[in-house]
């Protein structure tokens, strides 16, 4: 084999190297492409994803301001509560200085 059939069968193996690549990425590319179904599909999973989204920020605003209203009720009822028991406590310590007296003038007599 001289020089220029070394040239001549090289050349065809890389053009035959070129080719197969080329034909690969072809193929590979044909398999892996997106088609408008799938854009479609991908779009609608999009806007429900977007759409669960601010449903989530909605029951989340919610449970806060629920919360929020829940916490000041039980504020309210503990400020109530506190003044109840000490009119309770005043109540019986009046009862009792009542008792005391009555006692004393049921003594006397």
């Amino acid at each position: 084999m001289n020089r220029t059939e070394f040239v001549i069968a090289t050349a065809i193996i890389l053009f035959l190297a070129f080719c197969l690549g080329w034909f690969a990425s072809w193929l590979i590319h044909r398999l892996t492409r997106v088609t408008a179904a799938d854009m479609g599909e991908l779009e609608q999973m999009a806007q429900a994803l977007h759409e669960a989204e601010e449903q989530r920020d909605q029951a989340v605003a919610y449970v806060e301001s629920r919360e929020a209203e829940l916490t000041n009720q039980i504020n309210q009822t503990e400020a109530e509560l506190r003044a109840a028991m000490d009119g309770l406590r005043d109540a019986r310590h009046e009862a009792e200085e009542l008792r005391a007296y009555i006692e004393r003038l049921q003594a006397e007599r």
